[in-house]
């Protein structure tokens, strides 16, 4: 067989394609939930089938739509406030070198402590209230944006910056013009990381505080032993997140073809 006819047969897809073995996986995995929760488990504990029966109902139920509503917009508003604050901050720590002195150490053990330690604090300085809520995903999210950005902004070639200050640009025109758009497949890595700690520490608030929430809805669904309807919802939490980086991969594609540009998708 010639170069040319082995390079013109068709691999087959049983034995090559990347998508067979996923499924294949997931297959296996459900069936031996399925039989292990039957055979060992009480009724009440939930299957993939009866999480399929579940989920029509649940995800068109009142109570369902509303503690989504909660959740995400919190998420969204803790986002937007980390975004802001958090590259503020990390094009600060990234180009002075005062800055940098003054917050790498606090922002480095705020990033490195648990959210559960402050959630004690926030509820006793906001109350069990969203505010308590937003502050913890705040929390969560905000300094992964500002360690990404002070990485990015700290890594601008000097070349570019000389080559702008050449130009007669100012301080404000190069931080915005080259600094910041360096910066930003650093911003997008950082970006993914808060959006998925933003997602946990809402869920987190809303176990611990008990208010409105998707949090509270999969605490008091599994309380009262509707472990399937609980289960829906720590599947679309799940698929929030995915959402998210399949979103932020977008962006980066979409946006910035020059970074990245010889990743393959299977």
């Amino acid at each position: 067989m010639t170069v040319t006819a082995i390079a013109a047969t068709p691999r087959r897809f049983g034995t090559s394609g990347p998508m067979v073995p996923r499924i294949v996986a997931g297959v296996v995995i459900l069936a031996l939930w399925e039989f292990i929760v039957r055979r060992f488990a009480p009724d009440f504990v939930a299957t993939p089938s009866g999480i399929a029966r579940a989920f029509p109902s649940v995800i068109t139920s009142a109570p369902f739509l509303a503690a989504m509503a909660q959740t995400l917009l919190a998420v969204a508003e803790g986002l937007v406030i980390s975004v802001v604050a958090g590259t503020v901050i990390g094009l600060a720590i990234g180009r002075s070198t005062l800055s940098d002195r003054v917050l790498r150490h606090y922002v480095s053990a705020f990033y490195a402590m648990p959210m559960l330690v402050m959630l004690p604090l926030f509820s006793l300085w906001f109350g069990y209230t969203g505010a308590a809520r937003l502050a913890t995903i705040v929390f969560a999210a905000i300094f992964s944006i500002i360690v990404s950005v002070g990485d990015g902004a700290r890594s601008v070639p000097k070349d570019y910056l000389e080559v702008a200050h050449s130009f007669r640009a100012g301080g404000i025109g190069a931080l915005f013009e080259i600094v910041l758009p360096a910066s930003l497949p650093y911003f997008l890595a950082g970006l993914r990381i808060a959006a998925g700690r933003a997602l946990i520490g809402a869920v987190v608030a809303e176990f611990f505080t008990a208010i409105g929430g998707l949090g509270y809805y999969i605490l008091y669904n599994s309380r009262t032993y509707h472990e399937n309807e609980a289960f829906v919802a720590v599947l679309f939490l799940a698929g929030f997140g995915v959402g998210c980086d399949v979103l932020i991969n977008w962006a980066t594609r979409r946006f910035m073809p020059w970074y990245r540009r010889d990743e393959t998708v299977e």
